[in-house]
């Protein structure tokens, strides 16, 4: 199970001995790591662990719900979950070295045993329909030409009632992008949606819109505060090669609205 374009811009060979090297150089010990110590490396989307907390909080997670983190890149999002909600996650992601990383970071903080991950693709789900409460989706679909698959395939493995979290880039309509981006080294990589065509490819596919938050504004100031940052050895650049000037493109697209930041919570119907 293979995507040449997907894997060459996540696949780098680096990921896990670049974020082994930043952690040692921050001073974490291996041997005694804590969910905590990853937060400022391993949340690959806009506005990071800030973005993640919203939509937990948006949900209301119980211990009894079934969570499946879709696109999970090196398990932000899943370790958050399961580390905070005490509930039984599913991560996939398309990118092996992805799957491994998040895997071995699992391990190092103790989370191995309520977290499942496994190398799948989002648009071909391999799990038996109903089989979760709750599906993630965050920074997906700039990767997936194909939406109505991505949304048609969450809505299967949800249960009815159960919600996709999602928080997601689209185009803001007009303009020029500058690339490299985190999620797309050069144009053909990216497959940007509108605000309305990405909320007509999420309920076409059987949900039913129950938030829509566009956070722009807050993302773009966000953006802005942290590349103001002094160097720091744990962040995104310890395992995305360019991200400075990726995470400045990304900046400068927000602030000047040719990008929008959308949160959205929708119920399967």
């Amino acid at each position: 199970m293979t995507n040449p374009h997907i894997d060459a811009q996540y696949s780098t060979g680096v990921s896990r001995r670049g974020i082994e090297n930043a952690l040692i150089a921050a001073g974490k010990d291996l041997g005694h790591l804590a969910p905590e110590d990853l937060w400022q490396l391993e949340d690959f989307h806009t506005m990071g662990r800030i973005a993640t907390t919203q939509l937990v909080d948006l949900i209301g997670i119980t211990s009894e719900t079934e969570v499946l983190d879709a696109g999970t890149g090196i398990g932000g999002t899943a370790r958050f979950v399961a580390d905070r909600c005490q509930c039984r996650v599913t991560a996939v992601d398309l990118t092996e070295e992805y799957c491994e990383t998040a895997g071995w970071l699992n391990r190092l903080v103790g989370l191995d045993d309520g977290i499942t991950v496994r190398q799948a693709d989002v648009t071909d789900l391999p799990f038996a329909g109903a089989t979760f409460d709750v599906v993630f989706s965050q920074h997906v679909q700039m990767n997936v030409a194909d939406k109505g698959s991505l949304y048609r395939e969450a809505r299967r493995v949800l249960v009815h009632g159960g919600r996709l979290a999602m928080w997601d880039i689209t185009s803001g309509g007009s303009g020029e992008l500058g690339y490299p981006l985190p999620w797309a080294d050069q144009p053909g990589l990216s497959y940007l949606a509108t605000p309305d065509e990405l909320r007509a490819a999420v309920e076409s596919s059987g949900f039913a819109i129950e938030v829509w938050n566009d956070l722009t504004d807050q993302a773009a100031a966000i953006m802005d505060m942290v590349l103001s940052l002094p160097p720091d050895p744990l962040g995104l650049h310890a395992f995305v090669p360019g991200f400075a000037e990726k995470a400045e493109n990304l900046s400068t697209g927000l602030a000047d609205v040719r990008l929008r930041a959308i949160q959205c919570l929708a119920r399967a119907s």
